[in-house]
């Protein structure tokens, strides 16, 4: 296993076939202010490929924009909302479609309320996980190995628990009702770069 770091763009040719496990660092939580700093992603077996983004950056990048708008790869994300805003408003595609780890944890682990990617690595997988760097400066002119190993074990672990909540969900008769929820992802994430990100518009209110 080896984490591999790439600047403005994704080799071609170095991910297999099949789902990425997909995810985002930004400067913040607004994505329209907050830009995107670093795009992980990770085949399943076994590296993991970061793709850094430097101040001013066009966002070209088109080996990694191939891979995100394959309409044939599953992308596999934890909290994929925000990851999906990021890429489309930064680097201009759709990155579906989707499964989201922590909206199939809702559905299936309602016997609790903790589903980050910590617990969640921690029940499934029995593994742990760091959260420490989640708060660090990824817009800074180098990457720390702290924050290469942080940023990489964001994606290493999706594939596993990918495969554990499809069995989870079948288990409960909620994949149709994931799906669906899967499949609006993306509209949700636009909705929420065009101002309704704290408007539930499908409220009374």
């Amino acid at each position: 296993m080896a984490v591999h770091l790439h600047e403005e763009d994704l080799p071609a040719g170095v991910l297999a076939p099949g789902p990425v496990a997909v995810d985002t660092e930004t400067m913040g939580l607004i994505t329209p202010r907050d830009r995107l700093c670093v795009v992980q992603i990770s085949d399943g077996r076994g590296d993991e490929h970061l793709v850094r983004f430097n101040p001013g950056s066009a966002f070209a990048a088109p080996n990694l924009k191939a891979v995100l708008a394959d309409p044939a790869r599953l992308k596999l994300y934890h909290f994929a909302r925000f990851d999906l805003a990021a890429i489309e408003h930064y680097l201009g595609v759709v990155a579906a479609p989707v499964f989201c780890t922590k909206i199939a944890s809702k559905l299936v682990r309602t016997y609790t309320d903790r589903h980050g990617l910590k617990d969640l690595v921690r029940e499934l997988l029995g593994k742990e996980i760091s959260k420490q760097q989640q708060s660090s400066d990824w817009g800074a002119p180098t990457l720390t190995d702290a924050q290469a190993e942080y940023a990489a074990s964001d994606v290493r672990h999706l594939h596993a628990m990918h495969a554990i909540l499809v069995e989870r969900l079948a288990r409960e008769g909620r994949t149709e009702m994931a799906q669906a929820c899967f499949d609006f992802l993306p509209m949700r994430a636009r909705l929420d770069l065009a101002g309704w990100a704290e408007k539930d518009i499908f409220s009374h209110e």
